[in-house]
């Protein structure tokens, strides 16, 4: 059976979707743009600012269900210009440190609200039910 997840602490989804889903103690969250849960807004400073804001948003909602970036099996990137991959891949490998899951990066014709770029990722629970 799947479960719909929706957080507290991530900005609410711009659709009909959740957050994401929980099958077999996995959880498939939706992509994350660099929303600012408080101003429901992209965050300014262009894409490290939105990639930085995006894996916060992130972080936080591991932290919502008892896991950490260690637990994350798989991130798909999507960004708008692939010039942009590596100031993204920075911030992305500083705040995910150790934590080496296996990774896709593409880019897109567009995103939602103009955003510079989304990640997604699927996470093995440990502790959820």
């Amino acid at each position: 059976m799947v479960k719909p997840f929706n957080s507290k602490t991530a900005p609410p989804a711009l659709g009909p979707y959740s957050h994401g889903s929980i099958h077999q103690g996995v959880l498939y969250l939706s992509g994350q743009l660099g929303i600012d849960p408080q101003t429901g807004q992209l965050a300014p400073g262009g894409v490290a600012a939105e990639a930085t804001q995006a894996l916060k948003n992130l972080t936080n909602i591991l932290e919502e269900v008892g896991a950490d970036f260690t637990q994350v099996i798989q991130t798909r990137l999507y960004l708008l210009d692939l010039a942009d991959f590596a100031v993204v891949n920075s911030i992305y490998a500083q705040i995910l440190g150790n934590a080496k899951p296996a990774r896709t990066t593409v880019q897109v014709a567009g995103l939602p609200l103009g955003g510079l770029v989304e990640i997604e990722m699927t996470v093995q629970l440990q502790n959820y039910s």
